[in-house]
């Protein structure tokens, strides 16, 4: 039986996730990028390497996320794709009838609407930390707690607090001042998850058509306060996939399947990538007005992948040297 690879990259995770014909996820793996995708997408390829079974092979590969085009050309990717399509894949493929996708990660947000398994709107949001993991991993760690014990205790609130949660500094500045007012920890982060879920319904859900089967994905879906606080705003059940943190990448695998079909021979440069080294370089390019910023991928010192040129001077120049 083939298996396919899934690959998501962002600033902080990198995710990997293997499923098998039927879409069935045989592993997953999830790890912190900490600035340094290269090193982070190798580490993945040698945890999910002995956990495989060895009479199968990888017969496609999709990467995704913010680092998709860096993996793309590390590992030979047969499909790269955005989020929101690799996430709306990933959540059609659990729930078939889904028809809104809530996600929050690391450092953005978005919201994907559904129609019979087609996406018909979406929103994100970038440009904001407040309501995001690393938001939540900042507070957590304030107040001396871990992002689990934080994540539980909203489940204890008796009278969660109003917070104001439009902006982190603001939401980080109205805790500290409740705390010394001396309300109850529980009912503080319940105030938040509060105000961090109506922040993320008036910026990215705004003008949204949410209905439900509603799905909560993203590493912030493993935090039980921000899903309860989303059923009280929304007033219906929300929904956390099994493999609500690795969707991207579950999406990712499924599209790779998908265009081995078409294309029949895979991309893959194989495993033996874990013995390789990785280096990036990059430069601008003054041919035009663009100024280009075009990135290098080195392989054992070898320039192995070019891109960033919108014209594709330089990375034509090298497809046609490794060609010669």
């Amino acid at each position: 039986m083939s298996l396919y690879l899934g690959i998501d990259v962002g600033s902080v995770s990198t995710n990997l996730l293997v499923i098998d014909e039927e879409h069935n996820v045989i592993e997953s793996i999830y790890l912190r990028t900490q600035g340094r995708p290269l090193e982070s997408i190798k580490k993945g390829l040698m945890m999910l390497y002995p956990r495989l079974p060895k009479k199968e092979k990888i017969a496609g590969v999709g990467t995704t996320g913010s680092g998709r085009q860096l993996a793309a050309f590390l590992v030979g990717a047969d499909v790269v794709k955005n989020e929101i399509t690799a996430h709306a894949v990933a959540a059609a493929q659990q729930v078939p009838d889904v028809r809104s996708v809530l996600e929050i990660g690391g450092q953005d947000s978005k919201i994907i609407i559904l129609e019979n398994g087609v996406v018909t709107d979406f929103a994100m949001n970038t440009v904001c930390a407040a309501g995001t993991g690393s938001f939540l991993d900042q507070q957590a760690a304030r107040m001396g707690l871990s992002i689990q014990e934080f994540a539980q205790l909203a489940l204890q609130a008796k009278n969660p607090v109003r917070i104001a949660g439009r902006c982190s500094v603001f939401a980080e500045s109205d805790m500290i001042h409740k705390q010394q007012l001396g309300h109850s920890l529980p009912d503080i982060i319940a105030g938040l998850c509060q105000a961090l879920v109506r922040n993320y319904l008036n910026n990215v859900g705004k003008g949204k058509n949410i209905k439900p089967p509603v799905l909560f994905q993203g590493g912030v879906a493993a935090n039980p306060g921000i899903k309860v606080a989303f059923e009280k705003a929304l007033n219906t059940e929300v929904i956390v996939p099994r493999y609500f943190n690795v969707m991207g990448a579950l999406g990712a695998a499924i599209l790779a399947k998908e265009a081995i079909v078409k294309q029949e021979r895979t991309n893959f440069k194989g495993f033996n990538l874990i013995e390789s080294q990785f280096t990036t370089s990059s430069f601008d390019c003054h041919g035009c007005p663009n100024i280009c910023e075009v990135i290098e991928l080195y392989i054992d010192g070898n320039l192995t992948a070019r891109w960033g040129d919108k014209c594709n001077k330089w990375t034509d120049a090298l497809q046609t040297k490794v060609a010669n």
